[in-house]
């Protein structure tokens, strides 16, 4: 099989993904609604860009997205961890490595060639957000069962400072997002690759 069309990425993969990408379009646009039930910051977000219509229908959106999301991300990385996906793809990761990367893609000369490895910003980008996710689910749990998980609470510093970094992760998710869509669009056979695997 020559490499321009062997398997990159395998059914598992490409179904977790596309799962992920559902849950947690869902999650956001969701919880954006619940956000503006009762806001952290001093401004509110769009109602046209937030799903669920009033804060019972976002909740019910937000729940159901976010099983789909915890039990897809736990076969998704029990897949990557059987089958030894997750070393070969995301190590090693060496901080000069993400430094020079960082300074080509700054460039523009970031190369692409082999979509079969990824580059150091892509194996940080990727660790980032697998960490951010669990972080995300970690503070939403104290959100949700303040009392069921008190000591979660207590070691995200209480109930407001747990809303606090869940907006924070959800912030950050959607800035990788932006990245990631940005970072598709500009090399298309990435997403050519994410359907067919090949």
């Amino acid at each position: 099989m020559t490499p321009n069309v062997a398997t990159v990425h395998p059914g598992w993969l490409r179904i977790t993904h596309w799962l992920n990408v559902i849950a947690v379009v869902i999650l956001i646009l969701s919880g954006w609604r619940i956000y503006n039930a009762s806001p952290i910051f001093a401004f509110r977000i769009p109602d046209s860009v937030t799903l669920g219509g009033w804060l019972g229908g976002a909740l019910l959106w937000h729940f159901a997205a976010m099983w789909l999301l915890v039990v897809n991300g736990v076969i998704y990385m029990a897949f990557n961890f059987a089958t030894g996906r997750f070393g070969r793809k995301f190590f090693p990761l060496r901080p000069r490595e993400v430094i020079g990367d960082m300074v080509a893609a700054l460039k523009g000369k970031l190369a692409h060639d082999d979509l079969t490895h990824y580059n150091a910003l892509q194996k940080l980008a990727y660790l980032f957000v697998i960490v951010d996710v669990a972080v995300i689910v970690l503070s939403g749990l104290v959100v949700w069962k303040s009392v069921q998980f008190s000591w979660l609470r207590v070691l995200m510093g209480g109930f407001d400072n747990a809303r606090i970094v869940h907006f924070f992760g959800m912030a950050a998710l959607v800035a990788f997002i932006v990245v990631h869509v940005i970072m598709v669009a500009l090399v298309p056979k990435t997403f050519v690759m994410m359907v067919r695997g090949k």
